[in-house]
């Protein structure tokens, strides 16, 4: 789940080579007070900790033209450049403006006209409206159908052999968000938690569901007061890993917990959201919202930042799988939104390459979470949290189907 204030359109990012970090760097601690840095030394700072973060140099411009810091401007838009970002149409006519007295010339080539459409996906199935706010889909491990979490509407859809699909387990759920698939005991796991900002009365189960299709055993792993645990992952021993986008905390669970405990504390991370282990299952790669992603040593408990080799931009991302060797990122907070694959070291310290999968689709609004299929992204194509309001439809809006799209990944990168 995205915590959608998180990244506004009108943000900018700002380029220095002394920036750039080392591999196994300490990730620097970020919590709310982070977001509330207004000086440009501690944001140069913030920057300087996480070179890879186009949210935290967003956050420069402002401070930089006040200051009248004109060259650093240009350099901030030429690292945006080079990465691919996208001004709004209103955001590009305003930044001559702001800085009056440049040449034209100089700033249109830092400026990038439109994005460069990429469209892969494919839609594979459509959930009708009444499934409010899907948020993530896999397949089933038993009949090979597909699985759909919805936030609002609070339980799973379950595609049924005509390809329509069937409404369940929202006798006990809240707000259901991130799935996982343990294949080798055909199970799927479900977060259930409060992430859609309603004050109502909270009855649903606060934790982890576990289902297994066609069948009606259930297990339940409850979270903690205050916890809400929304993206899952499963690693190679079967231990289930999720983050708290809300709390900022990392919780996992043994084959025998029936409380979540606690890997990383709340502090460390400020919107924690898609995870996934290394294959050997000795790291936890989790991307935070604003600033990037990180690397958790599962032995030690040690933090460190995910570098890059190549221009990135590694925040911004909501879901994240592996796929070989390749982190594969849903980055719906980034412009234009895109999915991208990136390319890792040997020890998985550093991003060694980029390619990008899917970029600016003409039938997205935003794409959310999913899963890998094989060779394949599975997710959800037209996310719609911007149409509701506190768990409620906002006014002049109406829920729509949602699309269900797979995306071919290619081969993964030796």
């Amino acid at each position: 789940m995205m915590l959608r204030s998180l990244i506004t359109a009108g943000l900018i990012a700002l380029a220095t080579p002394a920036w750039a970090g080392d591999g196994g760097d300490p990730w620097r601690e970020v919590d709310k007070s982070a977001d509330q840095i207004p000086d440009i030394a501690r944001l140069e700072q913030l920057a300087r900790d996480f070179p890879d973060s186009g949210t935290v140099r967003l956050r420069l411009l402002q401070p930089l033209l006040d200051a009248g810091e004109i060259e650093k401007v240009m350099e901030l838009l030429e690292w945006l450049y080079d990465r691919g970002y996208v001004f709004s149409e209103v955001a590009q006519q305003q930044i001559p403006k702001l800085l009056e007295g440049v040449d034209s010339g100089r700033i249109a080539e830092r400026l990038r006209a439109q994005a460069e459409i990429v469209e892969a996906s494919g839609i594979i199935a459509r959930l009708p409206a009444e499934a409010r706010l899907s948020e993530s889909v896999v397949r089933s491990p038993v009949s090979g159908r597909l699985i759909v979490s919805t936030i609002i509407d609070r339980a799973v859809w379950y595609e049924k052999p005509d390809g329509t699909f069937g409404r369940g387990l929202s006798h006990i759920a809240a707000n259901l968000s991130g799935m996982a698939v343990n294949a080798s005991t055909d199970e799927v796991w479900v977060a259930s938690s409060y992430l859609d900002g309603a004050t109502n009365a909270r009855e649903g189960v606060v934790g982890l569901l576990r289902v297994k299709p066609g069948s009606a055993e259930r297990k339940i792993v409850l979270a903690e007061e205050g916890v809400n645990p929304s993206d899952l992952t499963i690693g190679p021993d079967q231990t289930l890993y999720a983050s708290d986008p809300i709390g900022g905390g990392i919780y996992y669970a043994t084959r025998n917990d029936v409380r979540l405990q606690t890997l990383i504390e709340p502090g460390t991370f400020r919107s924690p959201q898609g995870l996934v282990t290394s294959e050997d299952g000795a790291k936890l790669y989790i991307s935070d919202y604003r600033y990037g992603i990180a690397i958790v040593d599962l032995e030690t408990r040690t933090v460190a930042r995910l570098a890059s080799d190549v221009p990135i931009i590694l925040d911004g991302i909501d879901g994240l799988w592996r796929h070989g060797n390749e982190l594969i990122a849903v980055q719906n907070g980034t412009s234009p939104m895109r999915i991208s694959a990136f390319e890792l070291s040997g020890d998985g310290m550093w991003v060694v390459g980029h390619r990008i999968l899917e970029q600016a689709h003409s039938e997205w609004t935003e794409p959310l979470s999913g899963s890998i299929d094989g060779d394949a992204l599975l997710y959800i194509g037209n996310g719609q949290w911007d149409r509701y309001v506190e768990g409620k439809l906002a006014q002049d809006k109406v829920a729509l189907p949602t699309q269900i799209r797979r995306l071919p990944l290619g081969l993964p990168a030796e």
